[in-house]
C-alpha cells in the first residue's frame, strides 16, 4: 500500500481568497495588492471570489485577517503591509504585533493567512520586494488546496 499524498495545488477555481492591506506606506502596499489581485485571478481564482478591504496599518492586520478567515466564503486571508524602521522603537513593537497577529489568526481560524508584511530597514528595501507579493497569492491558493486535500484525507 502506498502512502496517500498531499500534493501541491494552485488551482484558485472555487476558493474565497482575502486580502488585507495597510494603507500606511500606502505607495508600497497599493503595488503589493495589485500584484496579488492580479495573480489571484491568473490562478483562477473568480475576482467575485476576492474580497480587498483596506485598513489603516500594520497593526490591525491579525484581527482584520480573523475576522475575514471566519467567513465560510473565505477560504484563505492575504496580509499586506509594510513596516519600515525609523528612528524610534515603534518598528519593533508594530512589526512584533503584526507578526503575532497574523500567526494567531491562522491559528485561531484553523485557515491559512499568508504573511505578507515587509519589515525593512529603508524605503529602498521595500521597493524592492514589491515583487514578492505575487508569490504571496501562489501561498494563499496552494496552502486554502492543501487544507481542502487534509480534510478529505479525514
Amino acid at each position: 500500500m502506498s502512502p496517500r499524498k498531499i500534493e501541491q495545488n494552485l488551482d484558485g477555481k472555487g476558493l474565497g481568497i482575502a486580502v488585507v492591506t495597510a494603507r500606511f506606506n500606502g505607495y508600497i502596499t497599493d503595488q503589493m495588492t495589485a500584484l496579488v489581485v492580479t495573480r489571484l485571478i491568473e490562478l483562477g481564482v473568480a475576482s467575485d471570489d476576492i474580497v480587498v478591504s483596506q485598513i489603516p496599518g500594520a497593526f490591525e492586520l491579525g484581527l482584520t485577517a480573523r475576522r475575514l478567515a471566519e467567513r465560510g466564503d473565505i477560504d484563505a486571508v492575504i496580509c499586506i503591509g509594510a513596516v519600515i524602521r525609523g528612528d524610534t522603537d515603534h518598528y519593533e513593537f508594530v512589526a512584533r504585533a503584526a507578526t503575532e497577529g497574523i500567526a494567531r489568526a491562522g491559528d485561531d481560524s484553523g485557515k491559512p493567512v499568508i504573511f505578507g508584511v515587509l519589515t525593512t530597514d529603508n524605503t529602498d528595501d521595500a521597493v524592492v520586494r514589491i515583487g514578492h507579493a505575487s508569490g504571496y497569492a501562489d501561498a494563499a491558493v496552494e496552502m486554502a488546496n492543501t487544507m481542502r486535500q487534509i480534510h478529505e484525507l479525514a
